[in-house]
């Protein structure tokens, strides 16, 4: 199946040769994460492209951790789970599919409301917008979503339709070595996949703690590039969820996903 391919490759990981070299002729994140734009959650979605991803989507809630919250996913009745994904008309559609490292967010959010009551929240890599949307439904007072795919984008305006909200603000810029904002909790999962970004990511995540005295919650299922990364000297485990079965198939029988709080150390925070 071509979106299993494709899937597996970014499993993998960037330590991988092939790995690197099929980012660079398909546009992968690694590169496209230097690419800036700009796009609103208050511009009106293109027709064209809203028929396009509720054509080639599936509304779904299960298989996942977050049965609450409705997401259009690539899934097994899509046409391009078969197709080649040459085919897709856009960027590689990472946001289509709902990560292990969200999902656990996701769940934790819901569960523990108290976690982003009344706070600012970013959710950084947002993807599909799950993350978020569980920050507004937990009564977040300010969530700003950040991925730099403009598709993206706009299929987090869809799932907030879904789920009855009001669509929240959206950049697709690069804030990675941006100012530090002015957020109470920045959240993230599925992000070291790329030892240059995992650098990067540690860099800018340590400066906003360090300025601002956000808080960070990192969700990873204990990919090889994420477990092996310096970060994880300063990170305190908080909540380990078992993945359910249909997630486990489709990320190569991966078997939990964790939340950790980035706590980096004194001797560390002037880096």
């Amino acid at each position: 199946m071509a979106l299993r391919g494709w899937k597996r490759l970014l499993l993998v990981g960037g330590q991988n040769p092939s790995v690197k070299a099929w980012r660079s002729r398909r546009g992968g994140p690694s590169l496209r994460w230097k690419r800036c734009c700009h796009w609103s959650a208050g511009k009106a979605l293109d027709p064209e492209v809203r028929a396009f991803l509720e054509e080639n989507t599936e509304v779904t809630s299960s298989g996942h951790l977050t049965p609450e919250i409705r997401l259009r996913l690539l899934t097994p009745r899509c046409r391009f789970w078969r197709e080649k994904l040459d085919l897709w008309p856009y960027g590689d559609p990472f946001w289509a599919i709902y990560w292990p490292g969200g999902q656990a967010l996701s769940r934790y959010i819901l569960d523990n409301p108290c976690v982003v009551k009344g706070r600012s929240v970013l959710d950084l890599g947002s993807g599909c917008g799950a993350t978020a949307i569980a920050a507004v439904m937990s009564g977040a007072s300010q969530v700003l979503a950040n991925d730099i795919d403009p598709i993206a984008g706009m299929a987090m305006i869809l799932n907030c339709e879904l789920n009855h909200l009001n669509p929240f603000p959206i950049t697709i810029k690069n804030i990675i070595n941006s100012e530090a904002g002015d957020w109470d909790l920045i959240v993230l999962g599925d992000m070291f996949y790329d030892e240059q970004l995992a650098d990067g990511l540690h860099h800018w995540l340590r400066k906003c703690i360090r300025r601002r005295q956000t808080e960070v919650l990192i969700g990873d299922p204990g990919r090889h590039q994420f477990l092996s990364h310096s970060i994880c000297s300063q990170l305190h485990k908080v909540i380990e969820y078992s993945l359910p079965e249909y997630t486990r198939q489709e990320n190569n029988g991966l078997t939990s996903s964790i939340v950790w709080s980035y706590q980096p150390s004194n001797s560390l925070e002037n880096c």
